[in-house]
């Protein structure tokens, strides 16, 4: 008999995994945010991306986000400070909200090629893979399209933007971290989770 659960239970789990971490970034949103003279807040928003791509995979991670993305785009006030609609979709942080998306992709796509290369799924080896994937997706792709759209919105050059970006990559790296201790957290405490699965 086969081990493998059913299809459908096995889809029902990715659903309900989509939705939970879409409601992950719904509850980092009510964490208050800092806000910037050049209209990027600092949030927490980012440790939820990081999180759903190392931990559902890049097609869950990337849905998970989507999700929340569309519910802020319907109007619901999810964003941190309580913002929604289609308008932040237009404004200096709209370069993040779509980077987040391949943030979460490019996350969980790094985690599926190094995770099988380690010997234990729960020790240094897993806390070093998933702060690695943190930064590539959650700091490095997330920042590509930010950068970009604050460039185009604020009418700023790239470099400008760039050297705008600086003052959060500590907070990143830390929320990178973060991430990486809840990863190793979660295989320990739920051994058959497989990281990087779809």
């Amino acid at each position: 008999m086969s081990a493998n659960p059913p299809a459908g239970a096995s889809s029902s789990q990715s659903l309900a995994h989509i939705a939970l971490f879409a409601a992950l970034m719904a509850v980092l949103g009510l964490i208050p945010k800092i806000d910037l003279p050049f209209g990027v807040p600092i949030t927490l928003q980012s440790l939820g991306v990081m999180l759903a791509g190392c931990l559902l995979g890049p097609r869950r991670g990337f849905l998970a986000i989507a999700l929340f993305l569309l519910a802020v785009a319907l109007g619901l006030p999810l964003l941190s400070g309580g913002r929604g609609g289609l308008g932040v979709f237009v404004g200096a942080t709209s370069g993040f909200l779509f980077g987040w998306m391949f943030g979460a992709f490019a996350c969980g796509l790094l985690m599926r090629l190094l995770v099988p290369r380690l010997g234990d799924t729960t020790g240094k080896g897993l806390l070093a893979t998933s702060f690695v994937s943190s930064v590539v997706g959650g700091i490095v792709v997330v920042y590509a399209f930010g950068i970009a759209g604050l460039s185009l919105v604020a009418h700023m050059s790239l470099s400008q933007a760039a050297l705008a970006m600086l003052i959060f990559i500590p907070g990143d790296l830390v929320k990178c971290g973060i991430c990486a201790v809840v990863v190793q957290t979660v295989m320990r405490g739920l051994p058959s989770w497989r990281l990087g699965r779809d």
